[in-house]
């Protein structure tokens, strides 16, 4: 089941550099769940720094921010502090939330077909109401985008 805008989130577990996240943890405050292809590319790097350059402007507009995407805990920990990420990043190596969401998609790479995530984002409400969604965006104006998303909802 792929979730759809108006829809409530289904319930969920996954680790991060912050502990556990769950559905039931995020209840309460509105989410930017971000899904990214991999630590330390060039794009994934630049979005997490928009993210990490206006993460006071995301919690003065009351959402906190979630980066999630295939990379191990000790891989994310690392690009945290090369980058002094201020939130939470999701290991999903075994793909649940990826396919919750619906993230996973064929790409070519170098001209090969790889599966891959499809950077995207989701805007959940304080009551785990999907309210928005950005699927297989461009880096530049996102962040700035979702943050105005953010403050409209």
């Amino acid at each position: 089941m792929q979730i759809a805008v108006g829809q409530p989130i289904p319930p969920f577990s996954a680790a991060s550099t912050q502990g556990e996240i769950s559905l039931d943890s995020l209840k309460g405050q509105k989410t930017v769940l971000y899904f990214y292809p991999k630590d330390n590319t060039p794009g994934c790097t630049t979005q997490a720094q928009g993210f990490r350059d206006q993460h006071a402007e995301f919690l003065a507009a009351g959402a906190r921010v979630i980066g999630v995407s295939r990379d191990s805990l000790k891989s994310h920990e690392n690009f945290i502090a090369k980058h002094a990420l201020p939130f939470a990043l999701i290991s999903d190596p075994d793909e649940t939330l990826c396919q919750l969401f619906g993230v996973i998609k064929m790409k070519n790479m170098y001209g090969k077909q790889v599966r891959g995530i499809e950077r995207s984002t989701f805007l959940i409400d304080a009551d785990g109401v999907l309210q928005k969604e950005w699927r297989g965006l461009r880096v530049p104006g996102h962040v700035e985008a979702v943050l105005q998303a953010v403050r409209e909802s």
